[in-house]
This record gives C-alpha cells, sequence and structure tokens, in this order.
C-alpha cells in the first residue's frame, strides 16, 4: 500500500513515517500544499494523510482538487484546526476522516489500517488455499499457525493477495513497497519473493515467475475446478 502524508512539521512527519515504514507500508512525504496537489495528480496512491495548514497550499484546497479530479482515494485529516466548523467544513470537502493533533500514533495506525482495508474492497481476513491474511492486523497465518514475516514481506503478500490470478509486474511491486528516495533494484525483488516462496511452501499457494513480465500468485481454488 503506498500513501503520501502531506505534513509540514518535520519532526511529526518523521514519526509517521517511521511508523508506518515498519508497517509494510511505501510512504511519500510531502512538506507544501503545492508538492501535495502535483504529487496526487502525477501518481495513484491508497490513502492522503492531510495536514490543513500547509504552506503555498492550503490542505482544504488540495482536497477539493483531488475530489475535483473525480479521485475516491481515502483521506485522513491530521491538523492542530479542532474546532466544529473545521471538521465538518474537512468532511464536507470529501474527507473521509478527521483527527486532531496532538494524537496517539497507535489510533492513526489504526485508522490507517482500516481506510486501507476498505479501500480494497476486500473483507478483513482474506483466506487462500491454507493461508489467511488478516489486513487490519497484518497477520498471516498457514493452517492457523502463525509465520513470521518481515513487513516488507508482508507488504509483497498483500500486493500478490489483493491481485491473485493476475500478472504484477516488478515495476508495480517497486511502487507499492518503496517510497520516494528507496533504491529497490529488480534483483532485490527477486530475493524478497523467492524469501517469500520458502515461507509460503506449507500454504498451497505458489508465486510463479512469468519471465519478463513480472509474478502471479496462482488461485488455488481455480485450478482445483479446472482439474474436476
Amino acid at each position: 500500500m503506498r500513501i503520501l502524508l502531506a505534513e509540514d512539521d518535520p519532526v511529526i512527519a518523521d514519526g509517521i513515517c517511521r511508523a508506518l515504514k515498519r508497517g509494510g507500508y511505501a510512504i511519500d512525504h510531502v512538506a507544501t500544499g503545492s508538492d501535495a496537489d502535483a504529487a496526487l495528480a502525477s501518481q495513484p496512491y491508497d490513502l492522503l494523510i492531510l495536514d490543513l495548514g500547509l504552506p503555498k497550499l492550503p490542505g482544504i484546497e488540495v482536497l477539493k482538487r483531488l475530489r475535483a479530479r473525480k479521485s475516491a482515494i481515502p483521506v485522513l485529516i491530521l491538523t492542530a484546526q479542532d474546532g466544529v466548523e473545521d471538521r465538518v467544513r474537512g468532511l464536507d470537502a470529501g474527507a473521509d476522516d478527521y483527527m486532531t493533533k496532538p494524537f496517539a500514533l497507535p489510533e492513526l495506525e489504526a485508522r490507517v489500517r482500516a481506510h486501507t482495508r476498505r479501500g480494497t474492497g476486500q473483507p478483513r481476513c482474506i483466506e487462500i488455499g491454507n493461508l489467511s491474511y488478516d489486513q487490519a492486523d497484518r497477520v498471516v497465518k498457514i493452517n492457523g499457525q502463525m509465520i513470521e514475516l518481515s513487513a516488507r514481506e508482508v507488504g509483497l503478500l498483500e500486493v500478490f493477495i489483493l491481485r491473485v490470478g493476475r500478472l504484477v509486474s516488478k515495476d508495480q511491486l517497486v511502487d507499492h513497497l518503496c517510497g520516494w528516495g528507496e533504491e529497490v533494484s529488480s534483483n532485490a525483488i527477486e530475493v524478497y519473493v523467492h524469501r517469500l516462496r520458502k515461507k509460503l511452501e506449507d500454504s498451497g499457494i505458489r508465486i510463479v515467475t512469468v519471465r519478463g513480465l513480472g509474478y502471479c500468485l496462482e488461485n488455488p481454488d481455480v485450478l482445483q475446478t479446472a482439474k474436476v
């Protein structure tokens, strides 16, 4: 999942970026409203975390422009403007959620999980073969037993699960796993996929390499139906 954080306070931004990266999200950060507007107009995101008090272009204007482009991505406002009128204005402009500063980081992380989960259109717990994935807690189990995955491996598995049966290119994997400034080579993606395959050996699912194009997570239910 790729998130854009529009926040001009460097301390707050650093804390949010660190926390969400630990959770396996790819996060890009901008400090001005004009940069946020440009990023949103040029690249797809799964969630926008938006401060209203941004320099160069107010956050509320960023939100209005986003909705004017018919974008439906979830928007979580995170601001010091805590009046009822401010909340009403933000929600009426198209925000999906509103948090005021100061805030508890665990609550922000929980809201991020909720919004990204809703954005996939999938239930909280997805089951494929013998594997289950809890989108809220980002927990992976095989035959009911939790397996240990790194944050990046969870992010990689999530991309495959949400596109089961469909081709995913290496470029798409990089886009979903890495924020700006993070250099991830094609070889690194291959290493991550190899490690993930090893950990999923007992799951009943298979990540297939489509040479020169990318990868595909085979749907065991579809394969079983085809054999009948």
